[in-house]
């Protein structure tokens, strides 16, 4: 017998590309959460259409929080209003999906580009754990007599990337600079390992899923995986994570990828 992902979720940079498609898998699988919380940064411009539709068509599940993972009190109102909507439960799951890229070379990237970028990436994710974190707790408390950590349960999920890895640069470097994006992306993956160890006495899985080169905006059309490929097989990466899995990297068909 099927079992539900979770009960409740926050995707955020939901209104397009992998975030959006998310949120579909999500609200359309067979035992869909109670409660998707669909995070982005300007829920009423027109980048946000096609979410809206998507929460109007599934509006006794999909809740679009404006959410803009750069500014601190953005956040703070939106971990409130998902408290609210929670009405004393905890937030299962947390997908950290809001990113940048800026592709430049050491030639075309200045302080701003890596500043803008590391705010987007690191500092964004870092506050959205902290926030939430006592929604976490709360969500991980409501199995009293369950020790393994899951999705299901309480974990936050960070979307790193392959060219975060430091052990694979020399691979890929020369293809794709992008130091902003690399340096960034190298430093969510620390995040996600002092966030692991930090939430483990708590009952919290923390990891970085890598979901392979996809066709978005920021992938580009060159890309081999659409959203639906990468999404659908994120989706059972996310559902099959144990308490083995919190601090690690793996990638879209949950090959472990080195720091």
């Amino acid at each position: 017998m099927a079992s539900r992902i979770c009960d409740s979720v926050l995707v955020t940079g939901s209104n397009r590309g992998i975030g959006l498609e998310l949120v579909r898998q999500l609200v359309d699988s067979p035992l869909s959460p109670v409660q998707i919380f669909a995070g982005c940064r300007d829920p009423n411009g027109p980048r946000s259409q096609d979410l809206q539709e998507l929460a109007q068509k599934h509006h006794d599940v999909i809740t679009v929080v404006q959410l803009d993972t750069t500014s601190p009190t953005s956040i703070a109102k939106a971990s409130k209003l998902v408290e609210v909507k929670l009405k004393g439960k905890g937030l299962n799951l947390i997908i950290n999906n809001a990113g940048v890229n800026i592709p430049g070379s050491l030639a075309e990237t200045g302080m701003q580009e890596m500043v803008d970028v590391y705010t987007t990436n690191v500092v964004g994710p870092m506050l959205i754990a902290k926030d939430f974190h006592p929604l976490l707790c709360k969500a991980a408390a409501q199995f009293p007599h369950q020790t393994s950590m899951s999705c299901s349960r309480s974990a936050i999920i960070n979307v790193s990337t392959l060219l975060s890895s430091i052990t694979r640069c020399p691979e890929n470097f020369s293809v794709s600079p992008m130091y902003p994006y690399r340096v960034s992306k190298a430093a969510l993956n620390m995040l996600t390992c002092c966030l692991a160890e930090d939430f483990k006495k708590d009952g919290i899985l923390v990891m970085s899923l890598h979901p392979g080169w996809v066709q978005t905006e920021m992938g580009g059309p060159e890309a081999p995986l659409t959203t639906l490929e990468s999404t659908s097989s994120m989706m059972k990466v996310i559902t099959s994570l144990t308490e083995k899995d919190s601090g690690t990297l793996l990638d879209w068909e949950c090959k472990n990828i080195p720091w």
